[in-house]
């Protein structure tokens, strides 16, 4: 099973955002533990390294933590064709359009975000943390 991680799911464990940590931080485990594939677009990447950047202010932190990210996740390309295909869905959030024709283009099975009603009506299937806990769950113990 592939996931895309949305880049809000990966600030909440780096920042430790205390009322999202706990969910976000089981889906690095399972990505750790390889129950599942776990990847984050390089676009993300690079928005991840700025925004810690910005909060903690200790840039050898922020290299040690992109260090872990890139040791547990895939890193997923982001083509020519992921931009020009994001361009023309005219989302109202582009970096969303981007991170969904990336996870099309890396042939992901569901997104994990917070940030759901960015990716409705479209093919891939996305979960909150939480709900793709129960969900992972549930089709576990079939």
């Amino acid at each position: 099973m592939k996931i895309l991680v949305d880049t809000n799911i990966i600030l909440d464990v780096l920042l430790q955002r205390t009322n999202f940590y706990a969910d976000s931080r089981a889906i690095f485990e399972l990505t750790e533990q390889r129950r599942i594939t776990g990847c984050i677009s390089a676009s993300g990447i690079t928005d991840i390294f700025y925004l810690v950047q910005k909060e903690i202010k200790n840039t050898g932190t922020v290299y040690e933590a992109m260090d872990s990210l890139a040791a547990i996740f895939r890193i997923a390309p982001v083509y020519e064709t992921a931009i020009t295909s994001a361009l023309s869905l005219r989302w109202k959030d582009f970096e969303d359009a981007v991170q969904y024709m990336t996870a099309v283009e890396n042939g992901v099975d569901y997104i994990i975000t917070r940030n759901k009603s960015d990716y409705e009506n479209f093919t891939i299937p996305c979960y909150s943390p939480a709900e793709f806990l129960l969900f992972l769950k549930a089709t576990e113990d079939r």
